[in-house]
């Protein structure tokens, strides 16, 4: 029998296949593209108030109801379009985090449009490498100063729902910080990723 690998110290992640499949393969991987960047960004928001997996077992709901995070198409949302969010109950209906995910978008494409692109425009606060963490079991923290740096350059563009604590679990799971912990297997694999 084979010995389960050393992960991170989630709660409720250990011996949950759907999230323990999330850590090793999604979380803290380096995202170069724009649109998934975004994406990203929004589910964190939305996740403000509640946990992680609750999200993350909602996703695949969010991106049918968002049109696959098309922000041109999620930029043209109208009351209509507003109203249907609010009754599908497979996304969290909150008409503050649906409006932030529509200016977003608003946002995103003005950000395109005057050729500010938004991948360089987030890997531009680590100078375009992962920070290369070195944390054990508790170490992790909620926020850095780096995160309230990200969060304030956000909140300037008018994104909503990009506090310090929010945007630091983005830059988490995006890869912009690398927080695997090092008894982590996946720590020094990802290490591997950078760029």
């Amino acid at each position: 029998m084979t010995e389960a690998p050393t992960r991170c110290t989630w709660k409720g992640m250990n011996g949950d296949p759907f999230y323990e499949r999330y850590h090793d393969e999604e979380w803290g991987v380096p995202e170069y593209d724009s649109r998934a960047l975004w994406e990203k960004l929004v589910l964190d928001g939305f996740q403000a108030g509640l946990s992680w997996i609750t999200i993350l077992r909602k996703r695949e709901a969010f991106r049918e109801a968002f049109d696959g995070f098309d922000p041109e198409k999620v930029a043209a949302y109208d009351d209509a379009d507003r109203a249907r969010l609010m009754a599908n109950a497979g996304i969290i209906r909150s008409n503050a985090k649906i409006d932030a995910a529509i200016s977003g978008a608003r946002i995103y494409l003005d950000m395109r449009d005057r050729g500010e692109d938004f991948s360089d425009f987030c890997w531009g606060f680590v100078g375009g490498k992962p920070v290369q963490n070195r944390w054990g079991p508790g170490d992790v923290p909620a926020q850095t100063p780096l995160a309230v740096e990200v969060s304030k350059a956000l909140k300037a563009k008018g994104f909503k729902f990009v506090g310090p604590v929010i945007v630091y679990a983005w830059m988490q799971a995006t890869g912009l910080v690398n927080d695997h912990l090092t008894c982590c297997f996946r720590h020094d694999e990802v290490k591997r990723l950078v760029r």
